[in-house]
C-alpha cells in the first residue's frame, strides 16, 4: 500500500517536471497508427475489415501546442482557487447548513479533477509513461469528477428549491447531518458510475508509442461503447438537467410573487455555477454521444473524414470542459457576495500581515471587522451561502 502510494506521488512529479521541461513534438512527428492487439482487448477505435480513419492532423497541432499550457494553466489556477474556496469553508463559514456541505464537495470534486491534469497535458503532447495502474486510476477520476460535479450541483439546486419552495420542511431537513449523509451516497453512486472508466481503461502499444485509452472487450466493442456513452449522457448530463429545469421552474414562481432581494441572490449564486458547468460540459457530452451513434445520425461514406473530425471535436470540447475546474471560485467571487467578504479578511489577517513584515517601514493595515448584522445573517440565516 505504501510502495504504491510513495510510487503514484513519485509519477505525479515527474508528470510536473517533464511539463515544465517537455519540449513539445512538431506536427507529424506524433504518428497515428493502427492499435495492436493485446490481453484480449481491442480499442475502441478496432474497424475490422474496413478502411481505418483518416486522422485529422489537427488534432496533433492542438494536442502538442494548446493543451499542455492550457491545462498548466487550469492546474495552478484551478488549485489555487479551490483551496481557497475549502479554506473558506472550513475555517469561516464552519459548515453550518446544506448548502456550505455540498459547496465543500463541489470544491473537492473539482480539486479531484485539477490533481490529473499534469498527468494529461504531459500525454496530449508525449506518449503514456506512467503504468498501467496509473492510468486506470486517472480515467477513473476523471468519470468519477464528472458525474460527482453534476450530482453536486443538482444537490445544490435541489437544496435552493427546499429553501425556498418549501421553506418549513426545509428547516428539518436541510441539516449538516443530512448533507453530510447525501455526500457519502454521492460520492459512491459518482464511483461506481466511474467503474466501466477504470476497468476498461488500459496502456496498449500504437505503433512507436503507448497509448491510455478504453479498450473493450473484443466482440463487444459497439455494445460497451454504448452502455458507457449512454450512462453518461443520461446520469451526468439529462437527468440533472431535467431536475434543475422544474426546481428553477419552482423557484423563480415562488420569487417572482414574493420578491425577496436575499433569496434571489442566493439562487443567482447556485444559477451562475449550474449554468457555467453545464456549457463546458455539454459539448464534450453531447460530442461523445454523437461519435459512438455516427452511423445513426450521419451518413459517412469510405473517403468522408467522420473520425478525424470526431477526433479533433472530442480534443476540443474535452479541453473545455477540464476548465471548469478553476471556474466555480471566480463565480463566487463575482457573485457571491459572502465570500469576497470573507476572503477580504483572510488576506487582510494573512497575505497583508506577511508582506507588511518584509516591508518594515509601512504602516500594517487595519483588519476589517464584520458588523454586527454581517455576523447575524452569515451565521444565523440558513437561506445564505457564499
Amino acid at each position: 500500500m505504501h510502495s504504491s502510494i510513495v510510487q503514484l506521488l513519485f509519477f505525479y512529479s515527474t508528470a510536473i517536471l517533464h511539463i515544465m521541461s517537455t519540449n513539445f513534438l512538431f506536427p507529424g512527428e506524433r504518428k497515428m497508427n493502427t492499435p495492436e492487439m493485446a490481453d484480449g482487448f481491442t480499442t475502441i477505435s478496432d474497424y475490422g475489415n474496413l478502411p481505418g480513419p483518416i486522422y485529422n492532423p489537427y488534432v496533433n497541432i492542438f494536442s502538442s501546442y494548446v493543451v499542455p499550457p492550457l491545462y498548466s494553466l487550469v492546474f495552478i489556477f484551478g488549485l489555487l482557487g479551490n483551496a481557497l474556496v475549502v479554506l473558506i469553508l472550513i475555517k469561516y463559514k464552519k459548515l453550518k447548513n446544506m448548502s456550505d456541505i455540498y459547496l465543500l464537495n463541489l470544491a473537492i470534486s473539482d480539486l479531484v479533477f485539477i490533481i490529473s491534469l499534469p498527468f494529461w497535458a504531459y500525454y496530449a503532447a508525449n506518449e503514456w509513461v506512467f503504468g498501467n495502474a496509473v492510468c486506470k486510476i486517472l480515467s477513473g477520476v476523471f468519470r468519477a469528477g464528472f458525474y460527482s460535479g453534476s450530482f453536486f450541483i443538482t444537490l445544490l439546486t435541489i437544496d435552493r428549491y427546499l429553501a425556498i419552495v418549501h421553506a418549513i420542511f426545509a428547516l428539518r431537513a436541510r441539516t449538516v447531518f443530512y448533507g453530510t449523509f447525501s455526500s457519502a451516497i454521492t460520492w459512491v453512486v459518482a464511483t461506481l458510475a466511474s467503474v466501466p472508466a477504470l476497468l476498461f481503461s488500459h496502456v496498449q502499444k500504437e505503433g512507436e508509442s503507448c497509448k491510455c485509452n478504453l479498450f473493450y472487450p473484443p466482440g463487444k466493442e459497439e455494445e460497451w461503447k454504448q452502455v458507457v456513452t449512454l450512462m453518461m449522457f443520461i446520469l451526468g448530463l439529462a437527468i440533472p438537467l431535467a431536475i434543475m429545469i422544474f426546481c428553477y421552474y419552482q423557484i423563480i414562481w415562488v420569487l417572482i410573487k414574493g420578491q425577496n432581494e436575499r433569496k434571489r441572490k442566493v439562487v443567482r449564486l447556485i444559477f451562475a455555477i449550474m449554468i457555467v458547468y453545464f456549457i463546458l460540459w455539454m459539448p464534450y457530452t453531447i460530442t461523445s454521444l454523437l461519435h459512438t451513434y455516427q452511423n445513426a445520425f450521419f451518413s459517412c461514406g469510405l473517403d468522408a473524414d467522420c473520425d478525424g473530425n470526431f477526433a479533433l471535436a472530442l480534443e476540443v470540447t474535452e479541453v473545455i470542459a477540464m476548465i471548469h475546474c478553476c471556474l466555480n471560485p471566480l463565480i463566487y467571487a463575482f457573485v457571491g457576495e459572502n465570500f469576497r467578504k470573507y476572503l477580504s479578511v483572510f488576506f487582510q489577517k494573512h497575505v497583508a500581515v506577511y508582506l507588511c513584515r518584509l516591508c518594515p517601514g509601512q504602516p500594517r493595515p487595519k483588519l476589517e471587522q464584520p458588523s454586527s448584522s454581517y455576523r447575524s445573517t452569515t451565521v444565523h440565516n440558513i437561506h445564505f451561502s457564499l
